[in-house]
């Protein structure tokens, strides 16, 4: 039987990636919800569209497709061969493929759902037309296949990859970054210990029976930390079980404060998982006590490394997130996961973490600088997250922490220290009241007795400096 026809007039049946009959229609013009930012009237906005420039028309949008109806073929007998995208050369697309022209139509209505431009609409349709070519019913296409010649073409890889997930036609094979730093942290050690230090760290990754997943910031802290004592036993023995709890007493000796508590954590979960699973006879860890770190007290920032770091914040972005983490004492994730809808402009409050918290003048003015840069910058985003760049505007996902904390990165005052400054002035300002801070900043009720220990012993040391200023001017007279 023939195939059906490659594009259809509106209202007649389609059919998505699942199979499931939807109702074909032209993809529509971006809304105005797109185009105009979602607090207009808070930052004196006009409603009224800007008029387009003179030039050329734009094209118009793809007509609808639904995926090409196979019909009777031939099973494959072997595998599918690698192609080699590399020779294929982008004039001898195939425009006229069935592929490429539901490819368009989906990218269509993604650039719409995500705010793609013009630029990247284009650079997707010919990505799409290059990786389509000769592509036929029950082949994959992978990403080890095509990443490096769509880079030659200075093609956008992660848009165009988007549009074959929603075909179903990608597979994701390359090697993952755990993968190679793994490989990296385990070069040195000797076999047998390099083979059980890795299924360690792989059960604290994935997980196990009766252990759940660790978070991978944790896997990579864990494993740094064991890494030292690693290499200096593999000069020594083969597998863990020839370590003794005298090498284990050895190398703490050498260390002192939060490094030696860090280290000893990762070592008692390093001996102990394979003691539970019968890899080891003894843990050598057993009985040696972490103890209770004892935290240093926090010390304010001076007024000169807060003004280096309002000085080191130049563009909207920066300017609030300085307030965010000076002001409203905010992480840097809390800060990257802030949405729109968490600003409420007109009842001045703003949500952070699940905490809605008043809005301030500066923070407002900030605020307000920032949605106005925002609407002109991008003005069709579809991400609804307050903080957007250049990689994530075209995108729904939040901005990196790296990207957050890069301007006041080399600073004294860095976020986290501004954050820790300010939940410390709160509590030598309004008293030493865990309680207080507990409620103001949702501390936990270890931290916020940390912070009132902290402010206590600052106030404390300040009281005393001043009855000796005293006592000396007394004396004078």
């Amino acid at each position: 039987m023939p195939g059906p026809p490659q594009h259809q007039e509106h209202g007649q049946p389609s059919f998505g990636r699942d199979g499931r009959e939807v109702t074909a229609r032209r993809c529509p013009a971006p809304p105005a919800l797109l185009r105009r930012h979602a607090l207009p009237q808070a930052i004196g906005a006009s409603s009224s569209t800007t008029p387009r420039s003179a030039g050329a028309p734009r094209k118009p949008p793809p007509l609808p497709a639904w995926r090409p109806d196979p019909g009777w073929r031939q099973l494959p007998l072997f595998d599918q061969i690698p192609r080699d995208y590399s020779r294929l050369d982008p004039a001898d697309a195939d425009l006229a493929s069935p592929w490429l022209a539901w490819a368009k139509h989906l990218a269509c209505q993604l650039a719409e759902a995500r705010g793609w431009g013009r630029n990247i609409r284009f650079a997707v349709n010919r990505g799409l037309a290059f990786v389509l070519t000769g592509y036929v019913e029950g082949d994959v296409i992978r990403h080890t296949e095509i990443f490096v010649p769509l880079r030659v073409l200075d093609l956008s890889v992660g848009h165009i990859v988007t549009v074959l997930e929603e075909m179903g036609i990608f597979e994701d094979d390359s090697e993952p970054s755990f993968e190679r730093w793994l490989a990296e942290r385990l070069e040195g050690l000797a076999p047998g210990t390099r083979s059980e230090a890795e299924r360690w760290t792989r059960v604290l990754h994935e997980g196990g029976p009766r252990i759940l997943p660790r978070r991978e910031g944790t896997v990579w802290l864990y494993l740094n930390g064991v890494r030292p004592a690693l290499l200096e036993w593999s000069d020594r023995y083969d597998h863990l079980r020839e370590v003794t709890r005298d090498d284990v007493l050895t190398y703490l000796k050498a260390l002192h404060g939060r490094q030696r508590h860090s280290q000893l954590v990762a070592l008692r979960s390093l001996f102990g998982w394979p003691k539970r699973n019968g890899l080891v006879f003894r843990n050598p860890t057993s009985r040696i006590k972490v103890g209770q770190y004892e935290y240093a007290v926090l010390q304010p920032l001076v007024p000169e490394q807060v003004d280096r770091a309002v000085a080191a914040a130049t563009t909207p972005a920066t300017r609030l997130i300085l307030a965010f983490a000076a002001v409203h004492a905010a992480r840097v994730a809390q800060i990257g996961t802030l949405m729109l809808d968490d600003v409420d402009i007109g009842n001045r409050r703003l949500t952070i973490a699940g905490r809605v918290r008043p809005l301030d003048d500066l923070t407002l003015k900030l605020l307000l600088d920032w949605l106005e840069h925002r609407r002109t910058r991008w003005p069709n985003t579809a991400n609804l997250h307050l903080l957007i760049n250049n990689q994530t505007a075209n995108r729904t996902i939040r901005a990196s922490n790296h990207w957050i904390s890069a301007a006041m990165r080399g600073q004294a005052a860095t976020l986290e220290r501004l954050r820790v400054d300010r939940q410390l002035e709160e509590a030598m300002v309004h008293g030493p009241d865990p309680l207080h801070l507990a409620e103001v900043f949702g501390l936990d009720e270890k931290t916020a007795m940390r912070y009132a220990d902290s402010a206590r012993r600052l106030l404390e040391t300040s009281a005393e400096s001043w009855s000796v200023v005293a006592a000396s001017t007394d004396d004078q007279r």
